[in-house]
């Protein structure tokens, strides 16, 4: 009974994070690098990071922030345009810091507005097959953008439409669809060639659609459930928790832990985006708890990730243990205002300290 109540596992890896910049990324980044040893870290600034220069500068703003005694690399993307060529990403491959490419449709979310339409994804097949060639993957926002589509089948539609043709028409690139939420997403993984694979999030896992509109038994809209690709139906969330615990590698922890201000979110027009970096490890414990599948865990959060991204896993350890603990109500942001963390105010049975 002793390996429920506490267990070490490799020190863990977030393959989707958002650290933002400015006051809130040294608000939120040691909540990351606390258990994470690396995250691949999103490029949609405002301007957006569009090459390797550019995410050469962020990864030192990052690693200034980051705080002392904690160990982490960042592992930075750049924003796929119309204007990235093949040269782009032969230089970015090379230079070393850059480990992957990242693809808004233009409109599908939060600063994304640079993006490449999905229809002109033929005009860049030069840049897509130099990414094959330098072993660059291409990571995935899975959303269709055309406005008839419903919100609700955005992905579903988007694996069939874009993403299948995408990995016919270039055979050896590596394509990770990010925050995969539906059944559509997880089979389409499973059956696709070498090379292709899916990040899951903890509130994709932990939620479905009804907790948009009421939580813990009381009713009302919550903006802290908002984000994108939207929760969808109970049986996609049943579907997400089979792939993640199933010990396939090819599905991996990418958090999108998304950081807006409180303002931000409870508004007329409120921003997509659950932050989750402060419990990160602990949430997916829980998942993984729940399903009697806590011996999948270590390969979820620690080995898969890695191994697609062909770098070596941590050698660092980390231990959970069986020790409920509060998640606060929201954490004061470093330049004025307040973040609300998801599930604040609520208690998890799990907590994770790095081993020293």
């Amino acid at each position: 009974h002793d390996i429920l109540d506490k267990m070490e596992i490799t020190a863990p890896d977030d393959f989707h994070l958002h650290v933002r910049d400015g006051p809130m990324l040294q608000t939120v980044i040691g909540h990351t690098t606390k258990c994470f040893k690396r995250a691949i870290i999103m490029p949609n600034l405002v301007p957006p990071v569009t090459n390797s220069e550019m995410a050469r500068e962020y990864r030192e703003r990052i690693l200034k922030c980051v705080p002392a005694g904690h160990s982490f690399q960042p592992l930075m993307t750049i924003y796929l345009t119309s204007m990235t060529t093949p040269d782009d990403i032969r230089k970015a491959a090379q230079e070393g810091i850059v480990k992957a490419v990242k693809w808004y449709p233009a409109g599908a979310t939060t600063n994304s507005e640079f993006g490449v339409k999905e229809d002109a994804l033929e005009a860049i097949r030069p840049t897509l097959e130099a990414m094959a060639e330098v072993g660059l993957p291409l990571l995935c926002h899975g959303e269709s953008t055309d406005g008839a589509v419903d919100v609700f089948d955005r992905e579903a539609v988007w694996v069939q439409s874009v993403l299948r043709p995408l990995v016919e028409t270039v055979p050896r690139l590596k394509v990770v669809m990010e925050h995969v939420t539906t059944a559509q997403g997880v089979d389409f993984i499973l059956g696709a060639r070498e090379g292709v694979a899916g990040t899951i999030t903890a509130h994709h896992l932990m939620l479905n659609r009804n907790a948009l509109f009421s939580h813990g038994g009381k009713g009302g809209l919550r903006p802290h459930h908002y984000c994108l690709p939207v929760l969808k139906r109970e049986e996609h969330r049943v579907r997400l928790v089979q792939a993640a615990t199933s010990g396939s590698g090819r599905f991996f922890a990418g958090t999108d832990s998304a950081p807006h201000q409180q303002q931000a979110k409870e508004s007329g027009c409120g921003c997509a985006g659950c932050y989750t970096a402060h419990a990160a490890l602990e949430l997916y414990a829980q998942v993984f708890d729940d399903a009697g599948a806590l011996d999948k865990l270590e390969g979820f959060v620690s080995h898969h990730g890695a191994d697609f991204y062909g770098l070596p896993r941590n050698t660092a350890r980390v231990r959970l243990e069986r020790r409920a603990w509060t998640i606060p109500d929201r954490f004061e942001v470093a330049g004025g205002g307040s973040l609300v963390p998801l599930l604040a105010g609520q208690q998890l049975p799990w907590a994770a300290q790095p081993l020293p």
